[in-house]
């Protein structure tokens, strides 16, 4: 017989705190006052209106524990019934062990573990391994859960002018935690996952490690030109892997796109043959949520009854490093 691997059910947690567009500029502008900011800038270049913020004593396994048992609790399941546990987020609760093992503990599982990062691109290449293991036999329940605290990454204090524009997109950044689960089953559900990478790209957008730079503090700092160009000849890969699995934007019932703005949303769109249209958008009322982008497009569908069984999804990410992937599912 036959082993697929189906996402049975995607769950996130939103924290309450929530920041205003402006409460934002206003707090940038009493923490940089030689680096003059436009009224509203956030909102013209991003489409921000406010961003999710997690309370100041939540880590990033806080965030996607709370999504776990909220998963739990839809599906029935137990934690003794999960063979694997990854975590997929960018930011973690600490350079040592895996937060996966933090995650894990806090659930009460005794599985294996491992963490799995790969920038905003880190759930859905999660969903290429769960899918992976799966259909080799190894495990036949996968849990992947992610978190980002990344508003904690904002830069509030500029001296140069001349930095603004690279230290912006740090701002309109948002917390969540997500988990997914992934079964084995006798029925098709994650039909196929290609991937793809420019890897020279990866100066576009980076996050120092202070311990790699003699405990130097590091800030997060993305060219949102040069990001861009890092995906050169990407989107043209990624519609070669729909073609090759058989899928056009019209045969998906659900479309889902990671959403760093609202005019980076487009371009991907634009990119990958979809009408913007059918974006469930997600970033105008909760910022970047990075790794949780595409599990919040799913939750809010689920939740909204505008995702059933049986249907097509496709997941769309493009990421620092560059990287760019797709992966199509039957719900």
């Amino acid at each position: 017989m036959t082993v697929h691997s189906t996402i049975v059910h995607a769950t996130v947690h939103i924290p309450e705190g929530r920041q205003s567009v402006a409460a934002v500029e206003d707090r940038f502008r009493a923490g940089s006052p030689a680096v003059p900011l436009s009224r509203g800038v956030l909102q013209r270049m991003y489409g921000l209106a406010e961003r999710t913020v997690a309370h100041d004593l939540e880590q990033p396994s806080d965030l996607a524990v709370h999504a776990a048992r909220r998963l739990f609790e839809d599906t029935g399941t137990g934690p003794g019934e999960v063979d694997l546990l990854l975590y997929a987020g960018i930011l973690a609760d600490m350079e040592e062990p895996a937060t996966a093992h933090v995650v894990a503990d806090k659930l009460g599982l005794r599985c294996p573990v491992f963490d799995l990062k790969n920038a905003c691109n880190g759930v859905l290449n999660a969903l290429e391994v769960a899918d992976a293991f799966i259909r080799s036999g190894q495990y036949r329940r996968v849990l992947v859960t992610t978190a980002e605290v990344s508003t904690r990454e904002s830069r509030w204090q500029l001296d140069d002018p001349a930095d603004l524009l690279t230290a912006l997109p740090s701002l309109s950044t948002g917390d969540m935690g997500s988990a997914l689960l992934v079964e084995a089953g006798e029925r098709p559900g994650i039909l196929g996952s290609r991937f793809f990478a420019n890897s020279w790209g990866w100066r576009a957008a980076t996050l120092p490690n202070p311990y790699a730079q003699h405990r130097r503090l590091g800030h997060l700092r993305i060219d949102s030109a040069q990001l861009v160009g890092s995906f050169e000849g990407l989107p043209g890969k990624v519609r070669g892997a729909m073609e090759e699995l058989g899928v056009e934007g019209d045969d998906l019932d659900l479309v889902c796109v990671h959403q760093p703005s609202v005019p980076f949303t487009k371009v991907v769109c634009d990119w990958v043959g979809v009408d913007p249209d059918r974006i469930l958008a997600t970033f105008p009322t909760h910022g970047n949520v990075a790794t949780n982008t595409i599990p919040l497009q799913l939750a809010t569908a689920l939740d909204s009854g505008r995702l059933q069984r049986g249907d097509l999804v496709g997941m769309f990410g493009f990421a620092s490093g560059a990287s760019a992937g797709v992966v199509v599912c039957r719900w």
